[in-house]
């Protein structure tokens, strides 16, 4: 285990390393970034327009929308391997990478690396700190430790995405674009009050994917809102979705035929 995350340590640092000799990487890093911004800015627009819907202000909503967006951002950074996995299949790379004597998810997480993916996590992490002061938080170990843990299980739910798509990729050989429901289009889902969407969805973003225990519980737990005992359970959530990913993984892997065969 431990020379496999050394192997994977050293992939990312050769990657980042080939990311920096591109001049303009700066460039890529500041276009994320502006999107990241504008992204959520129509529902600060609405909120400003329209005023709060019943006891949720616009600093709710973007505290559970940045704890997504962050977590969605680190996990682009450390399982963007997995992203592009499907590319891998079609073009006979992974083929090298079972002559190695080494783990491949390790190897397969760390075989891509895009230094401007790490924009999203900062702006999202930013807006965190930012809407827990205008919502009176204290900084309180608590406080810091729930967030950690929320930000950790949702980057560990996310990885656990990229995981399952890679997994199923084994069979369908080309990109998953339906994926992105669980990916982009997830972590936008939490812009709308929990009381206010449809139940299906609710459960569908609490026990198939659980984007809410690591978004909405979490911010409940640290800002005193209805549910928030169950905020301590962010990181068990987005290891048992990680775990059940892996499963689907191995399960693939197991029955993979060489592309030349």
């Amino acid at each position: 285990m431990r020379q496999d995350i050394k192997v994977f340590c050293g992939l990312i640092k050769m990657q980042l390393l080939a990311g920096l000799e591109y001049k303009g990487w700066w460039i890529m890093c500041i276009q994320v970034l502006v999107v990241c911004i504008t992204d959520p800015l129509p529902t600060v627009l609405m909120f400003q327009r329209m005023g709060p819907i019943g006891e949720w202000s616009v600093e709710r909503i973007m505290l559970v929308y940045a704890l997504a967006v962050s977590s969605f951002g680190l996990a682009e950074c450390v399982c963007r391997g997995f992203d592009v996995f499907p590319w891998q299949i079609q073009s006979g790379s992974f083929d090298r990478l079972l002559l190695r004597p080494r783990s491949l998810a390790w190897q397969v997480a760390g075989s891509a690396f895009h230094i401007h993916r790490l924009s999203r996590f900062a702006s999202g992490l930013a807006v965190v700190v930012w809407m827990l002061a205008r919502l009176h938080v204290p900084a309180s170990p608590f406080v810091v430790a729930v967030i950690a843990m929320a930000i950790l299980g949702g980057t560990l739910m996310y990885c656990g995405v990229f995981v399952l798509s890679s997994g199923v990729a084994f069979f369908t050989i080309k990109a998953l674009d339906w994926i992105y429901i669980l990916t982009n289009a997830s972590y936008q889902v939490t812009r709308v009050p929990m009381e206010y969407m449809p139940k299906a969805i609710k459960y569908a973003f609490t026990f198939l994917l659980p984007v809410l225990f690591v978004g909405y519980y979490p911010a409940a737990a640290v800002c005193g809102w209805p549910g928030g005992e169950w905020g301590l359970i962010a990181l068990p959530m987005g290891l048992l979705f990680l775990a059940l990913s892996i499963g689907v993984w191995r399960f693939g892997v197991r029955h993979y035929q060489s592309t030349g065969s």
